[in-house]
């Protein structure tokens, strides 16, 4: 059975974490990228090295726009950005447009070493992150953004008039999915939980009102083709958490964005079940007490507790 059921068929159901939303594919087959273009772009010139390498950036004349205007120097062929909740890596040169002054920029060195929330970005440059909508990894990204795209603080923090246009050069080096994407897979263990999906990804838990595994069971809903989990480095994870005898959910990376976690410092029920995944991939695990916290209560969790997650493998991250 597909155990990633349709949402109108649990409506009946007690469904955790959600209400029930059709499913939905977090692939970017329907990302369409529109750029808003301008002639004030033609006066940023970008010294040709390779995306990720530090180019020189410079105005032939001054760069004046009320709006945002964008243009892909380089289109990678990489995960397009389809969610401004997606975890991206870039480095980016930004310079005042009224001086060619440069004010900012990361640091270029060859490693993904920064991994933000795009929308992490709104509370300085929303415009950016309008700009990158549908944008692909492996892209050169210029960008002139008018004084409403950038935030007034930021832009007195940076010396900036109120009405100047601020120019980005922005290489988008990684993409992380915002949810498993990989292919559903079919399952058919009795007994085990079902899942609803809303439309961004994040799962409600459908619990029975049966007898737990004794073992640790794990079923992979969604198989990704990314590289092997090993636990030699941190993998990047949205999951959340229930207990089986009373429905809780005890935690979700949901409400607060996808989480690095190392093997090693994860509960073993959890640890083994992600050991072997591949990236893309969606996993129902259940844990039972001697492979969770045991006798021992936890916040939200009481003691002797089978515990039930939907984990989604969203990347590996560089090593600590």
């Amino acid at each position: 059975m597909r155990r990633i059921i349709a949402a109108a068929g649990a409506l009946s159901l007690t469904v955790l974490a959600l209400t029930a939303c059709a499913t939905t594919s977090s692939g970017s087959a329907s990302c369409v990228r529109d750029v808003s273009g301008s002639s004030a772009l033609d006066l940023v010139d970008v010294s040709d090295t390779a995306v990720g390498t530090k180019p020189t950036v410079s105005l032939t004349a001054p760069v004046n726009v009320s709006d945002l205007a964008v243009a892909d120097t380089v289109s990678g062929d990489g995960r397009a950005i389809t969610s401004d909740a997606q975890d991206v890596v870039f480095d980016l040169t930004v310079l005042d447009g009224s001086s060619g002054t440069p004010i900012a920029a990361s640091g270029y060195t060859g490693t993904l070493s920064e991994i933000y929330p795009l929308d992490s970005w709104e509370a300085t440059f929303p415009g950016l992150v309008d700009g990158l909508q549908c944008a692909t990894e492996g892209s050169r990204v210029v960008m002139a953004l008018g004084p409403d795209e950038v935030t007034a603080d930021t832009r007195a923090r940076f010396g900036m008039a109120e009405d100047a246009t601020t120019v980005v050069v922005l290489d988008l080096q990684k993409v992380y999915p915002a949810a498993a994407d990989g292919a559903e897979q079919f399952n058919d263990r009795m007994g085990m939980p079902s899942v609803v999906l809303a439309p961004d990804g994040r799962p409600g838990i459908v619990v029975p009102d049966s007898t737990p595994p004794a073992d640790l069971a794990v079923e992979v809903l969604k198989k990704g083709d990314g590289p092997e989990v090993t636990g030699d480095v941190p993998v990047r994870v949205h999951y959340t958490g229930v207990t089986w005898d009373d429905h809780q959910v005890f935690d979700t990376t949901w409400d607060r964005g996808a989480q690095p976690v190392e093997l090693d410092s994860m509960i073993p029920g959890f640890a083994d079940a992600l050991r072997g995944q591949t990236v893309g991939s969606q996993i129902l695990v259940v844990v039972p007490p001697d492979q969770g916290y045991g006798d021992t209560a936890q916040a939200g969790i009481p003691a002797g507790s089978t515990l039930v997650f939907v984990v989604d493998v969203l990347g590996l991250d560089p090593a600590s």
